[in-house]
């Protein structure tokens, strides 16, 4: 199989990058290793500056039509008390809210645009295992599926697999791990339908539970300290769903719907990045590129604008000819400093913030930039501006 881009990964990195090539009548071959986008536990925000980036490309209207909800403020109850941490509303942007959709929704709707034009091609079940390589430059994958194994040759190789990324493997490109010293547990649990659309986090006790409404069911994200899974589980599934009760009560109707382990998932949390993200042939993006942590649900809305960046530059590079290391290199100076500003975000809530409260043993004492940011309002635009835009918006400049 020939092609010009070959993205390996159909996540919102890679969906949307083969959607804005294919719009520009690039030929893009995507792979995705699952048969549909369905997997639970997946980041579900889009964030207003992906919004605009819908907007730009005459989606945003039909988007906001499916099944969703809207957060126009994050709070949490800390100690106690709530705290309302950022207000979205003060964003001068088209869309102040956050929207919260499962994840295979917006990818199935990328997706299903992406057809439209003839040169979108994906390929469930189809994974990327390998690169393919001539005189020191990448010039394809090696890929496997039901079939069994095959090449793809292409001008170029985006590598959009996540946070365990093949690509990334396979490419020899150095990483800088930051550390991360949490882990989160996820389950669900059901939700009574009494107008708490909110979306909420619990603080205290030494306990951080975090709550996606998804209408008839809460996804809950329990933050403990990493490496700490097996001594949770081995003081019992009955003293985990006691804390969580005691924690967040707006669930202890339900948390006795947890029966065993296998409903509890541990995600191992990773915040690092590759230092180069290119070589000839061969660009990575997305987590694929830098790892994000969960806090801020942030990692599809930098996923997604690495993809409008890269198209920015990969369009013109295609339509002169092949996109050389000097376009790659444009990418990642584009795309860097907005990544490593999020990750030192990330890095200062998880040792400033995250870790104090996770040793904390009882009633937890809301911090003082916290209360702060409860008595002035105004000051909630900046966090709501670093989670819903990040440190620099992209824009669609590739005009049909």
């Amino acid at each position: 199989m020939h092609t010009r881009c070959c993205i390996a990964g159909g996540g919102p990195a890679g969906i949307m990058l083969g959607y804005l090539l294919a719009r520009a009548g690039i030929d893009v071959v995507v792979l995705e290793k699952w048969p549909d986008f369905f997997r639970d536990f997946r980041g579900d925000t889009i964030h207003p500056s992906t919004m605009e980036v819908l907007h730009e490309l005459g989606l945003l209207e039909e988007f906001l039509k499916l099944p969703h909800n809207e957060t126009r403020q994050m709070a949490g109850h800390i100690g106690g008390t709530e705290i309302t941490v950022a207000d979205f509303t003060r964003l001068s942007l088209r869309c102040p809210f956050i929207a919260f959709i499962p994840q295979w929704d917006f990818l199935n709707f990328i997706s299903a645009k992406a057809k439209a034009f003839p040169g979108f091609h994906l390929l469930m079940e189809a994974e990327a295992t390998d690169l393919v390589e001539e005189n020191g430059k990448v010039v394809g994958i090696k890929a496997k599926n039901k079939e069994g194994e095959f090449e793809i040759r292409s001008e170029l190789v985006i590598g959009a697999d996540g946070r365990r990324s093949t690509i990334r493997e396979k490419s020899g490109l150095a990483v800088e791990n930051l550390g991360a010293p949490i882990d989160v547990l996820w389950f669900r649990v059901s939700r009574k339908d009494d107008g708490s659309k909110q979306s909420f986090g619990y603080v205290d006790n030494g306990h951080i539970l975090i709550m996606l409404d998804r209408d008839e069911y809460w996804q809950c994200g329990y933050i403990i300290e990493k490496g700490s899974f097996d001594g949770i589980k081995s003081t019992g599934l009955e003293a985990f769903k006691k804390n969580i009760a005691e924690l967040a009560p707006i669930v202890a109707f339900s948390v006795d719907e947890l029966k065993d382990w296998e409903q509890i998932k541990l995600l191992s949390v990773t915040v690092d990045h590759l230092t180069t993200w290119y070589k000839e042939g061969l660009l990575c993006i997305g987590d694929s590129a830098h790892a994000m942590s969960p806090v801020g649900g942030v990692g599809i809305n930098l996923a997604i604008q690495d993809a409008v960046a890269a198209a920015n530059v990969l369009v013109p590079a295609f339509k002169q000819g092949v996109p050389s290391t000097n376009d790659l290199a444009k990418i990642q100076k584009r795309r860097s400093f907005p990544a490593r500003m999020m990750q030192r975000f990330q890095v200062a809530l998880h040792r400033k913030v995250i870790g104090p409260v996770l040793k904390a043993k009882g009633h937890f004492k809301v911090p003082f930039i916290l209360r702060i940011l409860n008595r002035v309002p105004v000051l909630q635009g900046i966090p709501a501006r670093i989670v819903g835009i990040g440190f620099r918006s992209e824009h669609v400049k590739i005009k049909l």
